[in-house]
């Protein structure tokens, strides 16, 4: 039940060959966050701190306005992605809460739950939905794409590890082992040993990397400056890859990553790798 190391309750095909946790020191670079929130204000302030406006009101949806449903990722909730929604309606896009209070319970159940949202989601707009996810937001974003194409249009994932789940910084694989102790002294609503090491985390790790239809538009955001997860491990083969330079945790404010986060759900998603200034690399 413990990876390669024996220092994890998390299962060894969670990591696969070829992928690695980032160094230790490599959190270090999680410290331009600061920086990335200054740009964030600064670009409000020069918008003069203009009020949300709605320009989709009044309109049918449309393929560039479907309604869009932000995902957090691991350990946080919709409040960590409320700066990224704000951003979002005010270019038109309409933005729902995934009602994720906070990311620290079963994958599955998350993803079902995610699933539920989506669908009174898609029922009340009366058109199909397009996913936001932040790291393991992203994950979950992805496994319920490919098990419900009826009612997802395009996700776009930001720092996602889809492709080795649990290649990740240390502080990440302690916090995953103190839910497992904290479920196993009775605590409810966490992630038990067989979320991260059993069958449920085998189902959880291969729905993330089911194979995705055409229909569904496919962004995988990721950053070589990454110090929480292995960027590789974001790269997902049927994806748009989109390199930006942002750290994990700053991808969900950083002006330069909402820019491609609209322009992917307005533009929808090709096997073609940019970097954030919006150049083929």
């Amino acid at each position: 039940m413990s990876t390669r190391d024996g220092s994890s309750t998390l299962g060894d095909f969670l990591r696969p060959e070829g992928f690695a946790r980032p160094h230790p020191v490599a959190v270090l670079r999680e410290g331009s966050v600061v920086i990335e929130a200054g740009r964030f204000a600064l670009r409000r302030l020069g918008e003069g701190g203009a009020r949300r406006v709605t320009p989709y009101a009044g309109r049918s949806p449309s393929r560039d306005h479907e309604p869009v449903v932000l995902v957090p990722g691991f350990l946080a909730g919709d409040g960590t992605l409320a700066m990224m929604a704000g951003a979002l309606r005010r270019t038109g896009i309409r933005t729902y809460r995934s009602q994720i209070r906070a990311n620290i319970g079963c994958t599955l159940a998350a993803a079902h739950q995610l699933e539920a949202r989506l669908e009174s989601v898609a029922a009340r707009r009366g058109t199909k939905v397009r996913i936001v996810g932040h790291s393991l937001g992203g994950m979950l974003a992805r496994g319920v794409a490919a098990r419900r194409p009826d009612l997802v249009s395009g996700i776009v994932t930001m720092g996602s590890p889809m492709l080795a789940a649990a290649a990740h910084h240390v502080s990440l694989t302690a916090s995953v082992d103190l839910l497992v102790r904290l479920s196993r002294a009775g605590v409810r609503g966490l992630m038990a040993e067989d979320c991260v090491s059993g069958e449920c985390a085998r189902r959880s790790f291969a729905e993330c990397r089911a194979p995705l239809p055409d229909s569904v538009d496919f962004t995988a955001i990721w950053s070589p400056r990454d110090g929480i997860v292995d960027p590789r491990a974001c790269i997902d083969p049927r994806a748009r890859a989109v390199e930006v330079n942002a750290s994990h945790l700053g991808m969900a404010f950083d002006p330069r990553v909402i820019d491609q986060v609209v322009a992917a759900l307005t533009r929808g998603g090709t096997s073609l790798v940019e970097v954030d200034r919006g150049e083929i690399a």
